[in-house]
């Protein structure tokens, strides 16, 4: 079926929490309130401007995007959950943006959230087939099975393949690591903030060869919401359009035959991590070379290497060349994660996406003055989970121009807030919630003490 034509998409305000380690001593409730509160106060609305929502998570009952909306107004606009694996926030934003362009409404808040368990990634239906079964079937009978997570061996066994094809070494991997974490001491809402030699980082435990501890995401809590608006509702608020940012590109794709190919590179999603990116970026009408900043998937370093070919930033085979030549970070061809990536910012599955969207907003708006990436115009996102679904979006200045860095100061007038949210992650106060929610259809019961929960970690 041929693409119909799309009205724009922008997104109008981001706002996060902290990632956090996950000890059960923050629930979703607050976790989704404040990065949505934090959202609309970017965005400069009120939830009587938001005409659906989005909720993503993978860990939780049904309706838990009820109970955290609720908590803004009770408005009865739809309220859609969303669980996509690792990929569920950026599906979120997605869903929201084909609503949005295709006419189903001016305004829409994305929230992302996940309440997870300490340690690696977990079964909880264990009577059931598992939904990335045939995927372990095939890593059994191709690589084996070994007593490491199961994502570990996963991505792990690409990693040996891109080493067995292309001559990659586990130094590769490690100097992958040693660069994300590096990223992470500018971004105040990344989970770890450690800097590490390149010994250090492949002298931590093995994990699954040749992955060591501190090549692989931790679980973590947390949340991230985005504001996403029409054409029409940004021509109503002319004086946001400097902080608009524009979906030029997206595409959501799924996985091809080439899935079960035998190779432990394409069982991780490759094609259609490729595919999505050709799409989003003939739509946005840009080559990989245009981009000098990207937040992609790095939920290990193996990940990382082997998308970096998949994205086509690099010529196939020698994305490891990249990574020797120092082109994946400051002074080099692109800066990949400048946030920190999963691998140190965290990766609680239903914000991640989001959290990557705020951070290429920040950006192009040039509030990332800490972290700023030069000649950023065109900034781009890639969000996987196995099962599969690839996410790949295309962000431009809805000016077109390049990103000037913004003092804080200025930043903080502009936004109203006193401070830049993108170098300083701060709290909000009960007025600035009153302003944000609905004003006739809110409720006290639906909110309960989840603002004095919040105001008490800040």
């Amino acid at each position: 079926m041929a693409p119909k034509a799309r009205q724009p998409c922008y997104v109008l305000g981001v706002g996060m929490t902290k990632f956090i380690k996950p000890r059960g001593k923050v629930d979703y409730t607050e976790l989704g309130f404040e990065a949505g509160v934090k959202a609309m106060l970017d965005a400069q609305i009120s939830y009587d401007d938001v005409d659906q929502g989005v909720a993503c998570y993978c860990y939780g009952d049904s309706t838990c995007g009820q109970r955290v909306f609720y908590q803004f107004g009770m408005t009865q606009i739809p309220i859609y959950n969303v669980n996509n694996n690792c990929s569920t926030g950026s599906t979120g934003l997605a869903m929201a943006r084909d609503l949005i362009s295709h006419g189903g409404a001016d305004c829409i808040l994305v929230v992302g959230f996940e309440k997870m368990m300490p340690g690696s990634l977990q079964t909880f239906f264990n009577d059931r087939e598992n939904p990335i079964g045939t995927s372990g079937k095939m890593m059994a009978e191709t690589r084996g099975v070994a007593k490491a997570p199961g994502a570990a061996q996963m991505f792990g066994n690409a990693g040996r393949e891109y080493m067995e094809k292309f001559g990659a070494t586990a130094e590769d991997f490690g100097e992958i690591a040693r660069i994300n974490h590096a990223h992470s001491v500018n971004n105040p809402y990344s989970q770890f903030q450690d800097v590490y030699t390149l010994e250090q980082i492949m002298a931590s435990p093995k994990i699954h060869e040749p992955l060591t501890k501190l090549q692989c995401c931790p679980t973590s809590d947390g949340g991230a919401a985005a504001v996403l608006v029409s054409q029409e509702f940004l021509d109503a608020h002319p004086h946001l359009k400097d902080q608009a940012v524009l979906i030029a590109g997206q595409s959501l794709a799924t996985d091809a035959p080439s899935l079960f190919s035998r190779s432990a590179i394409d069982l991780m999603g490759r094609e259609m991590t490729q595919t999505a990116a050709r799409r989003a970026m003939a739509e946005a009408g840009v080559t990989p070379g245009d981009f000098a900043v990207c937040e992609l998937h790095d939920c290990f370093s193996a990940n990382e290497l082997i998308t970096i070919d998949a994205l086509d930033l690099c010529e196939h085979g020698k994305a490891h060349d990249m990574v020797r030549a120092g082109d994946i970070t400051y002074g080099g061809k692109i800066v990949i994660n400048p946030s920190g990536g999963l691998i140190s910012k965290g990766h609680p599955l239903g914000a991640t996406g989001i959290a990557q969207c705020a951070e290429l907003v920040w950006h192009l708006r040039g509030w990332a003055n800490n972290r700023a990436v030069p000649h950023t115009k065109w900034a781009l996102q890639h969000n996987l989970g196995l099962g599969g679904a690839a996410v790949v979006t295309v962000y431009r200045r809805a000016d077109g121009k390049e990103a000037a860095v913004v003092d804080s100061a200025t930043v903080g007038r502009v936004n109203k807030l006193g401070y830049n949210p993108a170098v300083e992650a701060k709290g909000f106060t009960a007025e600035q919630v009153k302003a944000v929610r609905s004003k006739d259809k809110s409720s006290a019961w639906a909110l309960q003490d989840t603002l004095q929960k919040v105001e008490a970690r800040f």
